[in-house]
This record gives structure tokens, sequence and C-alpha cells, in this order.
């Protein structure tokens, strides 16, 4: 047998970053070969429409220059100054990309948009050695649009579908598990082996919700250290992009990529990292390690995290626990303070639901007040700096071009930009100043920083992406890692689909986080791919 015939097969399957690096670094593939090899699974499994496939619809669009960008990489193999070479990832459509693909955040608004330039985290990528495989689809506009629009849903892009569950939907063609929001594309992608890595976004819970979802690991990054410059914003306050892997190692690879100060970007300016994410990376990681477990028996009407949990989620979540007392660590169960999970004072607004799919349509909303005030005008801001090949220039002309189109632009409404565009856009309003004050108040000084300094926490777990709000609203940082599977969704039988655990610290600790994350992952080792999307 020929050597070549001897060498070990890379299954793109359910490869690990670290798994293609290794390939590409020995030699065994190319990156020609890899980018055809996810160009060929997602014809296959996320395009084509017939009775077998699943058509997850999780990439919007290939990038055309995708097998060019490709070529020019054979033979130039990952190394220090280009870990990622050859690398095929997909980037979530609200990053800027100065090619020619398209950058829409999902809106047929925004069909045509194209971007001046790649975005700080684009072009870090590039300098790696990535292939920008494509743009992944998501919940449009990151889901700051309509009142209980379906996580995963664009106008452009149409329904993103949990590889776990593809085919059942309820009475209103809605995916019953649905893929998390907003970064589903991006999620589902790696989940079903159609790239190496994603990138997504999370304003809070956009990453770790389709990481939940789809069982895989991610990092929500502290505000500040990936540039947010380039991407269609919700909160500048709360805004970040961040990995989607299939192994915690992967995720911190691609940190060190990404986490960069950025001149464009002022909240990078105080940033904080080590060298190597993955220098700490140790499978003994969690002894000794003070783990808040925010759930006291003697508590109950503070228990908001692990209470409400259904019966098979709450076993997954003590099996979870088990394995981190199991590994060494020091678990703490105490409630979080009351105002930190509750709230502050004045944080939220009230907007009618006239969302015509909604079950809880002509009922209030209560979308975040700083969410609200802080779109409009960081949107304009994007759509002014960054926006080419359209003529919507401003939030205003999005409304309209979606009330001139409201059959195919407005299946759920757009309550919420609605909301928005009333305000001033220049977030001069004196209730938008109080409620980032008492945000910080409430979930920062009064929430985490005084539970985690109390008991003296490394770090705080909750199920899935129960934790985002409060850990989003000052910034901090959480990693997420597969933990187990659930199924059932309210009343309905679903097949088994993945619940996560993730960590949570203060600022600039995702360096404990992915210690603490990679020492549990390897302990309990708990990601299945979905079934159904087998090597081509």
């Amino acid at each position: 047998m020929a050597k070549s015939a001897r060498r070990k097969h890379l299954g793109v399957e359910d490869a690990s970053l670290v798994d293609v690096i290794e390939a590409l670094s020995a030699g065994t593939v190319t990156a020609s070969a890899l980018a055809r090899a996810y160009l060929a699974r997602i014809k296959a499994y996320d395009r084509v429409k017939n009775d077998r496939g699943p058509r997850l619809n999780s990439v919007r669009e290939v990038n055309p220059d995708a097998l060019k960008i490709a070529a020019r990489l054979d033979g130039v193999k990952p190394s220090a100054r280009l870990p990622l070479a050859g690398v095929p990832i997909l980037v979530k459509d609200n990053i800027a990309t100065g090619d020619r693909q398209h950058t829409t955040a999902g809106s047929l608004a925004l069909a045509s948009a194209r971007a001046r330039d790649d975005a700080p985290v684009v072009k870090r990528l590039r300098a790696a050695g990535a292939v920008i495989l494509g743009k992944a689809n998501l919940t449009e506009f990151a889901n700051i649009l309509a009142v209980d629009m379906p996580a995963g849903y664009s106008s452009l892009g149409g329904q993103v579908r949990n590889p776990y569950s593809p085919k059942l939907v309820d009475e209103r063609g809605i995916p019953v598990v649905l893929p998390g929001g907003s970064s589903g594309g991006s999620a589902v992608a790696v989940a079903a082996g159609l790239c190496a890595a994603a990138i997504g976004t999370e304003t809070s819970g956009s990453l770790l919700s389709p990481a939940t979802q789809n069982g895989l690991v991610t990092v929500k990054p502290t505000v500040g250290l990936i540039s947010r410059a380039g991407i269609l914003p919700i909160s500048h306050s709360q805004d970040t992009a961040g990995p989607l892997t299939r192994t915690v190692r992967d995720a911190a690879i691609l940190l060190n990529v990404l986490a960069a100060r950025d001149p464009l970007d002022p909240a990078t300016r105080p940033m904080k990292r080590p060298k190597d994410y993955t220098a700490g990376l140790d499978k003994d990681g969690l002894k000794g390690a003070r783990i808040g477990v925010p759930s006291d028996p003697d508590d109950p009407l503070n228990d908001a995290y692990f209470g409400k949990l259904s019966p098979q989620s709450r076993k997954v979540m003590e099996k979870a626990l088990k394995v981190l007392a199991d590994c060494g660590a020091v678990l703490v169960r105490a409630s979080l303070p009351t105002a930190g999970w509750i709230g502050g004072p004045g944080t939220t607004m009230n907007v009618l639901n006239c969302n015509p799919l909604s079950r809880n349509k002509g009922n209030l909303a209560t979308p975040p007040i700083v969410f609200v005030y802080e779109l409009k005008r960081d949107l304009n801001l994007y759509l002014r700096d960054w926006a080419i090949g359209t003529k919507i220039r401003t939030m205003a002309d999005i409304v309209a071009f979606n009330a001139r189109n409201a059959k195919k632009a407005l299946r759920f409404g757009q309550d919420l930009f609605l909301a928005a565009e009333a305000t001033r856009g220049d977030l001069s309003e004196l209730e938008y100043r109080s409620a980032r004050a008492m945000d910080l108040l409430a979930a920062k000084e009064r929430g985490l920083d005084a539970y985690m300094s109390r008991h003296k926490l490394d770090a705080i777990v909750f199920p899935g992406a129960s934790g985002c709000a409060i850990a989003a609203k000052p910034g901090y940082p959480s990693v997420q890692v597969p933990a187990g599977f659930t199924s059932g969704v309210g009343d309905r039988k679903t097949p088994n689909f993945p619940l996560g655990l993730t960590f949570t610290g203060r600022a600039w600790s995702e360096a404990t986080l992915l210690r603490l994350a990679y020492a549990y992952e390897q302990a309990s080792t708990m990601r299945r791919p979905p079934p159904g999307l087998p090597a081509l």
C-alpha cells in the first residue's frame, strides 16, 4: 500500500479545528480539498430541497472566491505566523466583509448591501490564513427587529433549522426545536460539519443560545476583547463577536487570533489577555476552584436559573455539577442577589406586541431600554460608515422599505424597530442614561460582583444560556460547553437535543473560564454530532 493511502483520513463531518490544522500541517489534506469538502456538505445538507435532506439553511451566502483563496493557500502550512492557514471558516452575516459577499443582517432591505472594508475581526482571520467560506444566516438584525421573531429566521435568508430536529414544526410552520439565536446559522453550520469553525456575535445570548441548542463550545468575550467595528450593531454597550467551535481548545485557538486592540474600537483599549489562551488548558484545572451554583433549596423564590428546569434538563445539570465536584471543584450553592437577576428599576420599556404570528399578540413586550435606544444611533452609524451598494442610509429607510414590502419583509412585524426609530437617536434622553446606570448597578455591582466577592468565587455556572442577560449587561465573559441532552418543548415531544453548561466570570477572565471549561469537557465528553448527516 502506498504511503499516502496509509495516511489518516480527515472526516470533515465532525473534525475539530485542531484536527483540521493538524491535517493541513501534515500535508494529508490541502486547503482546496477542505474547501471543496465543506462546500459539498453545504450543498447536500444545507441547500438541496428534497425529502431526504434536512435543508438546514444555515449558510446565507457562499463566498464566490472561496476556492480561489483556498487554492492560493495550497502548500502553505499552519504556523505561528499563519495559525489558520487554509482553514475554512464561516462568519455571521452581520459582520462586514469587504469582498464580493454581501453583508445584510438577513434583511431584505439590505439584500444588495456590501461593505467598504473587512471588519477588523475578518481582517484578523484573513491575516491568520483563514479561508472565509461564506456568510451564515441569522435571526434578522440579530433579533432586534420584531417581538417574538423565531430564532434563526430572517426575511432574506429564511428559517435556519436545528440539525438535531430539522423537520418538526408547529402549526405556524415554526420549528419546535429552534436553532438558537441570533447566531443560529453559525452554530448549525459548525454542528453539521459545514465548516471548521464559525464566528457569531452576541448582545445578550446570541452566542450562548445557539451553542446550547447545537451542542457546541462558545466564548462570549468581555466587551472590548474583540473589536466591534464593522459589525451591524444592536447595542455598543453589550455587543461582541465570538467563536463557535466543537471543542474548548478550538475556541481558545480562535480567541488567540481575534483578541486584539483596535484603534477603531475604544472598548479594546483596556483589554487584558494572556499571550496564549491554550497555554492554561489543564485537565486538572477544576481542582480547588470555587464555583458558584445560583440555586439554594432554602431560597426557592430566588432560584431563577436551576429551579425552573424540566426534569430531564435538571438531571443533565445534576450530572454536570457532580462532574465538577468529582474534578475537585468547590461548589458554593447560593442564589444570586435578587436585584441582579430581576434587573434594576426603569431598565425595560413597554412595546405593544403586534407580531401576527405571536401567541402573545396584543400583549405588552418589555425589551431593554438600552437596546432600543442604542440601536438607532449605532445602526445609523454603521450604515453611514460601512455600508455600500445600497440606497438604505438610515434606520428610517429600513422601516419604510419594510412597510412597502410588508408581505415579504414583515412576516413577524417590526415593533422593536418602530420603537427604536421613535427615539432621538443621539442617546441624550434621560431614561436611556438612567437605564444604563441601573443595568450596571443591578447586574454588576449588586449582582455578579457582590455574589462573586461574597463567596470568593472563580466562576459561576448556569444551565444553557439562562445566565446570559446578567452577564451581558456589565459586558462580562462566559464560556459554554456541551453538558448532555434534553427533550421536549412545552407540551410537545421532540427528539433529543443538546443542553450546555455555561461558566461566567468577571471582565477579562476568559483564560480562567477556558481552563475550567476545558477540565469539565475532558471529564464529561458530552458532545455528540447530530444524527443523519454522515460523511459524503
